[in-house]
């Protein structure tokens, strides 16, 4: 025999059990608003379109926000099915040990640094210090190699970008010689 207060100490637990065993549903409501993120900047985005023609800024954000939405609900209706991630099974991959947060810590840093940077410096010296202070973070110590590498990928994202695609970044100092 049940009584009433039997009654509603089993609904949470229930409901806790289905929500463990749907966590998933959580990446694809994260992937849901990151979609709806994109999307709706990129349809406020003010761009004239004659000027940049027929494909412009919009294009891959439109794109990637739309892909958003399509992978969160493909994820969702597997979840809902009974599909489960895969539990890691990586060799190179204790679980048992902690996250190396020197490293995390370290790349954050590189990124505010870039972020903080990019304005005064612009792109392309922002972006030099970025691709080499994240490659130092990950472990790279070749000081004759790395500099030379996050120079050259930087100028290229910048040319890229700036030239080909039609976004313009902050040149900074060095705006004048490229």
């Amino acid at each position: 025999m049940t009584t009433q207060t039997d009654t509603p100490l089993a609904e949470p637990a229930e409901r806790r059990s289905w929500l463990r065993e749907h966590s998933e549903l959580g990446v694809c409501a994260l992937l849901l608003a990151l979609g709806v993120l994109v999307l709706t900047d990129a349809l406020t985005m003010d761009v004239d379109i004659a000027q940049r023609g027929p494909v412009g800024p919009k294009t891959v954000p439109i794109v990637v926000g739309i892909g958003l939405l399509v992978i969160a609900a493909l994820l969702a209706v597997d979840v809902l099915r009974g599909g489960r991630g895969q539990a890691e099974t990586g060799e190179d991959i204790d679980l048992s040990e902690p996250a190396d947060g020197r490293t995390v810590l370290l790349l954050a840093g590189v990124f505010l640094g870039a972020a903080v940077l990019i304005e005064p410096l612009g792109f392309p010296a922002a972006g030099a210090l970025l691709f080499w202070g994240a490659a130092f973070a990950l472990g790279s110590r070749r000081i004759d190699r790395d500099p030379l590498i996050a120079a050259v990928l930087s100028l290229v994202t910048y040319a890229v970008f700036n030239n080909l695609l039609g976004v313009p970044l902050p040149g900074g100092p060095l705006m004048g010689a490229l």
